[in-house]
């Protein structure tokens, strides 16, 4: 299965990337998502609950983030498996391009499934893939407009104190690539499309 697309973020491209970056972030906006975590350089453990029609899975997979040049691009590999549910294995190029006003996400998703997933009808596996896209990017937009709320309001106050913590959280958070949240987002909905 083949799937691209691109969606405009009303961010900056470092706002963009810093968020992707981010696997608390990314936990919170994958639909399903319980588990995204590093695992090695450059590599990430995902682990995600989905129900396509009558199939229910806990997919538990890889992802490895190649080819990185921030706050552009990166490629990533991914590889999750679903017990008698099925499997999904594939690569996914990402893109951010900034924009007068935001910038502009690409994806481009090659994907393989497998098992009880790949036996369900096309257009079953075609909804449920844009369906879970689109769930992905309603959370990360929200999460997106939250935070820069937060930051707006961080930024009217005064004290000291507060300015000090609001640069300190950001340097504490582990960063994880914008592929890792792209892969995992794309995984669980490469993972449906490609089930055919």
């Amino acid at each position: 299965m083949d799937m691209q697309g691109s969606r405009t973020l009303a961010v900056t491209q470092q706002q963009a990337w810093d968020a992707l970056n981010n696997p608390e972030v990314l936990k919170r906006c994958i639909p399903g998502c319980d588990k995204f975590e590093a695992s090695g350089d450059n590599r990430y453990t995902v682990g995600v609950a989905i129900k396509i029609g009558p199939v229910s899975a806990k997919f538990s997979g890889s992802v490895q983030l190649n080819d990185i040049v921030p706050p552009h691009s990166y490629a990533l590999q991914f590889d999750a498996q679903g017990g008698v549910a099925g499997f999904g294995k594939g690569d996914c190029k990402v893109e951010l391009k900034p924009l007068e006003t935001g910038c502009e996400l690409h994806y481009t998703v090659h994907s393989r499934i497998g098992g009880k997933l790949a036996q369900m009808g096309q257009r079953l596996i075609d909804g449920a893939a844009k369906s879970l896209t689109e769930d992905f990017f309603s959370r990360f937009e929200q999460v997106l407009k939250d935070d820069s709320a937060c930051a707006d309001a961080q930024g009217r106050a005064s004290d000291d104190a507060h300015a000090a913590a609001a640069q300190a959280a950001p340097a504490a958070t582990t960063s994880v690539p914008v592929w890792v949240w792209v892969a995992g987002a794309l995984l669980l909905a490469a993972a449906v499309y490609v089930l055919r």
